[in-house]
């Protein structure tokens, strides 16, 4: 009995650690989405196809053209077909990014942060004529830093000039790895794509590490 209660032990065992390993591969990415539409009568965009367009400001921008690759990818996932010759609606891609110091809870530290430690020294006398010292040492370590990006895709009618589709989706956490993070972001931002929810939601995708 000994043998088979250890054997289930260690197969138990071994479960849980098969369950930690796959959650420790992967994170979730937590994505502040919101999304309006505003198509039509008579439109539909399931099948719609598009072009890029660009700013001024992009048009020489290197990073431009990798988040219109990853657009174009989450695009091709909820059926949306790329055909600059052909196209029906125009698309403009947004991104941006940030990095900032952060508290235990992820916020952002306020200006007035120290990394410096601090000492404190009081003496005092109690109500039964009682005396104490005390001595206080505290130390703050140099916090984590987080990062912010937000993508944002307008998708807008050629014919009428008219939006017909607006998205944006945000993420905030301590992942450096911009590329991966940002094609997230696209795909949350086309989460529910065409008829998405009113307001704001949260769309999480896990990303391997």
């Amino acid at each position: 009995m000994n043998t088979i209660v250890r054997r289930f032990s260690l197969a138990l065992a071994a479960a849980a650690l098969g369950l930690l390993s796959g959650c420790a591969s992967m994170r979730l990415i937590d994505s502040d989405v919101i999304s309006v539409p505003a198509v039509p009568a008579g439109m539909s965009l399931q099948g719609a196809t598009y072009r890029f367009e660009r700013l001024p400001s992009q048009a020489n921008n290197p990073e431009a053209g990798l988040a219109e690759q990853q657009a174009q990818a989450a695009m091709t996932a909820v059926g949306l077909v790329r055909d600059d010759a052909n196209a029906q609606l125009s698309v403009m891609v947004g991104f941006s990014g940030n990095s900032y110091l952060a508290d235990p809870w992820g916020r952002p530290l306020g200006p007035g942060w120290s990394p410096h430690g601090n000492i404190s020294i009081g003496t005092g006398f109690g109500g039964n004529f009682g005396s104490h010292i005390g001595i206080g040492m505290g130390m703050r370590f140099p916090p984590p830093t987080h990062y912010r990006r937000e993508v944002s895709l307008i998708l807008r009618d050629l014919k009428s000039g008219q939006v017909v589709y607006e998205t944006r989706a945000s993420h905030a956490g301590p992942w450096s790895d911009s590329v991966p993070i940002f094609a997230t972001l696209f795909q949350a931002a086309l989460a529910n794509f065409p008829n998405p929810p009113a307001g704001l939601r949260r769309v999480n995708i896990e990303l391997p590490r």
